[in-house]
């Protein structure tokens, strides 16, 4: 193999192609379902899917006997398949997803989750990087390959339209196209983060997930606060006191045992060669107001709590007026959304059932309380590295890099890798 001519094919076609059509897959706000339920009457799904299928079709002229279907079941986030032949037996699963983030806010000025802006070699806008690249990057590998008459084995690109809602209608393709897939012996997540750009990073492990809406009602209705505080309990208050049952304030730990696991020697010892490597840029990538500074000065540490470890985000609230509208009233109602990550090898459905038990028993002061879960996910550890695979990854970032690959987990959750086991 040329190295060195696959490196120029692959940024030939990237500069040339790619990024044009990321550039216009950031225009498209195809939020996924869980935050568009009008996704299908909207379109920009489907809109989203003839951009890459359109793309992908002009080149499998160049890959001898590769097919592409987008498949569609009833009720369900499309899916793009391609099958592309190659040598032997064994099949490669290269995976990604096209659905979006919702928009969000705290965007620079200049820059909007649909305004594409390139800055240098940077492109800003929402999907690119989560996950508009994966069908390209799949693709640019394969025709790369193509171009030198390299061999390679028979490759599944599966391109889901449902993952950042958790990705719950991808059992029902995997299921549906089980036998078309066949046994693959090696899955290529292309939905994942790096510490760094000089060089190759693997993804050693990803967090489960679970959560949802944490609602206390004290109230049939608003009541004038001079008149109840004092009488009637604060459903803010209420519900600060549930929090506390998960989670300690003072220091952000979760609370319960059961939501914990005994963390792999092997990952501990990654996560301290991964914090040698990156030192502060662990959390300097993070825009801390001045003066902020994270949980713990441990870096080893500060890995572990993002990758192995049980934490908590409050990601919504209902039941609070703008502050500008706000007034002396005593307000019936206070609801948060919940998103609670959970080691990688715990079960994200176990871990949400005991949070809802936690959270909904023996309310304070007999208010109402509900907790709805709306998700859960688990994680994935991965397997030990066969001898040739980790070698290739190690001659790989030699070659492209010019630096040894690193390992490292990740705090987010992809449905997908969970879903194999």
């Amino acid at each position: 193999m040329d190295t060195a001519r696959l490196s120029r094919f692959v940024s030939d076609l990237w500069d040339a192609e790619i990024v044009p059509k990321l550039t216009d897959y950031i225009r498209i706000p195809n939020k996924s379902p869980m935050f568009d339920k009008d996704w299908v009457a909207h379109g920009h799904m489907d809109a989203a899917v003839k951009l890459m299928s359109d793309w992908a079709n002009s080149k499998l002229s160049s890959l001898p006997g590769a097919t592409l279907e987008v498949v569609r079941l009833e009720g369900r986030t499309p899916l793009i398949y391609i099958e592309v032949p190659g040598q032997g037996d064994d099949t490669v699963v290269l995976y990604g997803h096209l659905d979006k983030q919702p928009e969000m806010t705290g965007w620079s000025e200049g820059l909007g989750p649909w305004t594409p802006v390139l800055k240098g070699d940077k492109l800003y806008g929402r999907g690119g990087a989560d996950d508009g690249y994966a069908i390209f990057g799949s693709l640019a590998a394969l025709l790369s390959l193509h171009e030198q008459g390299i061999p390679h084995a028979r490759c599944v690109v599966m391109i889901e339209a449902c993952e950042e809602s958790g990705s719950y209608d991808l059992p029902f393709y995997v299921d549906h196209l089980a036998e078309r897939i066949g046994s693959p012996s090696l899955v290529v997540c292309l939905d994942s983060g790096c510490g760094n750009y000089d060089q190759l990073w693997l993804t050693t492990s990803l967090r489960g997930m679970t959560g949802g809406e944490l609602s206390v009602e004290v109230l049939t209705e608003g009541v004038h606060s001079g008149d109840a505080s004092g009488v009637v309990p604060s459903s803010f208050r209420i519900l600060r006191q549930l929090l506390e049952r998960l989670e300690d304030a003072n220091t952000g730990r979760i609370k319960p045992q059961e939501l914990y696991v005994e963390v792999p020697a092997e990952r501990v010892e990654q996560a301290r060669k991964s914090a040698e490597v990156l030192g502060a840029d662990i959390y300097d990538k993070f825009p801390f107001v001045e003066g902020m500074q994270p949980v713990t000065e441990d870096l080893g540490e500060l890995v572990l709590n993002r990758t192995w470890r049980p934490q908590l985000a409050v990601t919504g609230v209902d039941g609070m007026p703008p502050l500008e509208s706000a007034g002396n009233v005593l307000r019936p109602k206070t609801a948060v959304k919940l998103s609670l990550r959970v080691p990688p090898t715990l079960s994200g459905a176990k871990a949400g059932q005991f949070v809802k038990e936690l959270l909904e028993k023996d309310p304070p002061y007999g208010a109402k309380v509900n907790f709805k879960l709306e998700k859960d996910g688990s994680g994935w550890n991965a397997p030990a590295l066969s001898p040739w695979l980790s070698q290739t990854v190690s001659e790989a970032s030699e070659h492209y890099f010019g630096a040894p690959a690193a390992y490292m987990g990740e705090g987010g959750s992809i449905p997908f890798m969970g879903m194999l086991g």
